[in-house]
């Protein structure tokens, strides 16, 4: 069989079928390195997460900050729509960050009050002790992160603001179980 230019179809007849090769113009597109000037995407990350981690601290105070100021204007105005949101928002944040910021605790506390925010049928209703634990919890978890065997400390604490919320919870929504599932369901929060 003959080579054929490169950028044709080439077409080899067998006794009952044909096999038809598509030019491969990627090929031109290619391009080879040498191994030693490899590209290591998850090193660089690593080292940009490094460089950064003396702001997670910061970061976080001003998430925590974000949320108590949340706090205050629920407590000034009420659960108004735009505050209720501005509150979950807040805490969510919290949520999301806290595990990549070094305060899973705080992550934990933030869950839990996401929680009451979102499953509970009436925010007014709520005991204003079981969300100002929550916010004070963060706010401790945050600001003494860095003192020694506060880690353990923080864990428990997120416990057990936890329990208490799942069992306000489960009380105010005995009668709407669609929420029960999720109320009962475990922690998406990493672990410490």
């Amino acid at each position: 069989m003959t080579k054929q230019k490169p950028g044709t179809i080439e077409v080899k007849s067998f006794g009952d079928h044909h096999v038809i090769t598509q030019p491969n113009s990627l090929r031109k597109a290619l391009l080879r390195v040498p191994e030693s000037d490899l590209d290591d995407p998850v090193g660089r990350a690593e080292k940009a997460l490094a460089g950064l981690s003396g702001e997670f601290k910061n970061w976080m105070t001003i998430e925590a900050d974000r949320l108590s100021a949340a706090h205050a204007v629920v407590l000034r105005d009420g659960f108004t729509t735009d505050n209720r949101e501005e509150l979950f928002r807040a805490a969510h944040d919290i949520k999301g960050d806290a595990a990549t910021f070094g305060f899973p605790s705080a992550g934990a506390a933030a869950e839990s009050l996401c929680r009451i925010i979102e499953h509970a049928p009436d925010l007014d209703l709520v005991p204003a002790e079981l969300i100002t634990h929550h916010i004070n919890a963060i706010q401790a978890i945050v600001r003494e992160r860095t003192k020694l065997d506060t880690a353990t400390m923080a864990s428990k604490l997120s416990k057990q603001l936890r329990g208490v919320a799942d069992e306000f919870l489960l009380k105010v929504n005995r009668d709407r179980p669609e929420h029960l599932e999720a109320i009962l369901a475990p922690s998406i929060v990493p672990a410490e």
